[in-house]
């Protein structure tokens, strides 16, 4: 290990460099910090202008992030990431392949990533970073969409009129043909149907799954519609609902869904 190893500090937050860069010359009296980037862009270029033995790198910057810059100094350096989010600790950090450090750093934690790095350092192993790792990292870390609200509406033509359904007041879907039927309760407890034009395919990806069951290819039912399962031939089951006399089929392929039957 050199007498006196060098770091690189990117953060877009000055008070963050600062307070890391403090935070490092206690825990690591050694460590010269050689210079402070603003983004990954800087990051990069004075990483090749110093070459450092290790880069602190803030995983969320403007422009070039950190797990890009990451990827361009490669395992020329000891990397540490700074998040400020722990869940976007990996598998691979956890097992020791990468290191990294949550916001607010935590002394006792930054003391443990740096006894690792010093270990490192001072039998002279390479960095363990990887190209797969960092792709892991970087999935990881790509915002997620929101899941879309289930569906709570449906629109039925009768007759001359649409009628605003919901889904609370439907017993079941089966598919007919290019349509689906909608089974429901009118607002007098009575039973109803409509044909959509929707598949019904369509239809099952937006509904609850909490609320909603495909029991057969054709059919999803409203698992508070129903009032009893049994058991027929062939792993198959038909399910009973309250209030109505059709009775609904159960593929084998759904059947799980009834085990305690």
């Amino acid at each position: 290990m050199k007498a006196r190893p060098t770091a690189l500090i990117a953060d877009d937050e000055p008070l963050l460099r600062e307070e890391l860069a403090q935070m490092l010359a206690q825990a690591w009296p050694q460590l010269e910090v050689v210079a402070h980037a603003r983004n990954g862009r800087e990051a990069v270029e004075r990483f090749e202008a110093l070459r450092p033995d290790v880069c602190f790198l803030d995983v969320h910057m403007p422009g070039v992030s950190g797990v890009e810059a990451a990827r361009q100094i490669g395992t020329r350096a000891h990397l540490v990431f700074v998040t400020a989010f722990e869940q976007y600790a990996l598998q691979a950090f956890e097992h020791g392949a990468l290191d990294y450090v949550v916001k607010p750093v935590d002394a006792a934690r930054l003391a443990t990533t740096v006894a690792r790095l010093q270990a490192r350092l001072q039998a002279s192993q390479p960095s363990q970073v990887t190209e797969e790792l960092l792709a892991q990292l970087a999935a990881r870390l790509q915002p997620r969409a929101a899941a879309p609200a289930p569906l709570r509406w449906l629109r039925a033509s009768c007759g001359g009129t649409v009628r605003m359904i919901h889904v609370d007041e439907v017993d079941f879907l089966r598919s007919d043909e290019k349509y689906t039927l909608v089974a429901w309760r009118a607002g007098d407890g009575s039973s109803a149907e409509a044909l959509i034009s929707t598949p019904l395919k369509a239809l099952a990806a937006q509904l609850d799954e909490a609320q909603f069951a495909q029991v057969h290819r054709s059919v999803v039912v409203n698992l508070r519609a129903i009032s009893h399962v049994t058991r027929g031939d062939n792993e198959t089951a038909s399910v009973h609902l309250k209030g109505r006399s059709e009775v609904l089929p159960v593929s084998r392929s759904y059947l799980h869904l009834f085990r305690q039957m």
